[in-house]
């Protein structure tokens, strides 16, 4: 597919938002094969927990660069905070850097029930430029119909745009948009956004490692996952690092048990017999991606994130650990 996404000499920056697991990555990636060659595309990525998932999806594509921000360190997942904060670097390169656009990603299966547990979840389908409405394959015409109508009464001036599965969108309907959304003060809720998900680290056969990319400091108050893994995780009995994998029968016993009431997502890395696959659950779904670069560097089976209601993680977690043979950090 050919595309007319215009060139320019400044820089422009393209914000994706969406709650966990509305395919945000997926969609990215699809976009890539349709944009010009030369195009040269910067991934940004924030990401909960301390386990780069999406860097080693991204390094299969033809991204110039990725860099992930790793326990959702890169600040606020409020739109209009970030435009703003876009805004600033505009000013401070004098325009070389220029905020595009925000694009929010609604899982169409999904977002009335997470919309109610997630402040955040209504403000970035509140303010943005477009939006995504994905997995709406997943539902019948008349809960289309009844979402859409719902997202209007939350934001009736915004274009609203279903995906085509993992072909994703046109580019041309999300990119060269100057957004204008940053001209007008916007309220948003006080609440952090990290006050809304929590996570837990699960894995076998080799402790989670502390991210390079993880650049806060963890004080006696940080409850980062990182922060955990350094302050002494469980420890797992041994194994033969080169044969133990976990077989798919497993997983998907494990995976059926979690409820979407509380579990959100689940990412991370797997060694099967057949190798080592990235995992994405979301929401009572999952698929597996074979990975070309070993997300499990210290050996082992898994290396998961687990994120999910603030209290009920952890709990979680452990039991979905027991049936793997792995340990929560």
């Amino acid at each position: 597919m050919s595309s007319s996404v215009e060139k320019t000499s400044h820089i422009p920056i393209t914000v994706f938002t969406g709650f966990l697991g509305a395919g945000k990555t997926s969609i990215i990636l699809s976009l890539l094969p349709k944009l010009p060659k030369d195009y040269r595309v910067v991934l940004l990525k924030n990401e909960f927990g301390n386990v780069e998932v999406d860097s080693q999806l991204a390094k299969q594509s033809s991204l110039a660069a990725v860099s992930e921000i790793l326990n959702g360190c890169i600040g606020s997942a409020f739109p209009a905070t970030l435009a703003f904060q876009i805004r600033e670097l505009e000013r401070e390169t004098e325009r070389d850097l220029r905020l595009d656009a925000i694009v929010t990603v609604i899982d169409a299966e999904n977002f009335t029930g997470y919309e109610d547990t997630s402040p955040t979840a209504k403000m970035q389908a509140s303010y943005t430029d477009v939006i995504l409405i994905n997995k709406w394959e997943h539902i019948s015409d008349r809960a289309l119909d009844i979402l859409i109508d719902h997202l209007n009464t939350l934001n009736d001036t915004t274009p609203k745009v279903r995906c085509e599965g993992r072909a994703g969108v046109d580019p041309d309907l999300i990119f060269g948009l100057d957004s204008k959304l940053f001209l007008a003060e916007a309220e948003h809720p006080s609440e952090n956004h990290h006050d809304e998900v929590e996570t837990a680290t699960i894995y076998r056969g080799a402790k989670p490692p502390h991210p390079a990319g993880h650049i806060h400091t963890h004080g006696d108050s940080c409850t980062c996952s990182a922060a955990a893994a350094l302050t002494g995780a469980s420890d797992m009995p041994p194994v033969d690092e080169a044969s133990d994998v976990i077989s798919e029968e497993t997983l998907t016993a494990a995976l059926g048990g979690l409820s979407k009431e509380t579990i959100w997502r689940v990412k991370g890395f797997v060694r099967t017999a057949e190798g080592v696959h990235i995992l994405n659950w979301a929401f009572g779904r999952f698929d597996l991606s074979a990975c070309s670069a070993d997300g499990l560097r210290d050996g082992g089976s898994v290396l998961f994130t687990v994120m999910g209601e603030r209290g009920e993680v952890k709990r979680v977690a452990r039991r979905f650990a027991e049936k793997t043979g792995a340990s929560v950090a």
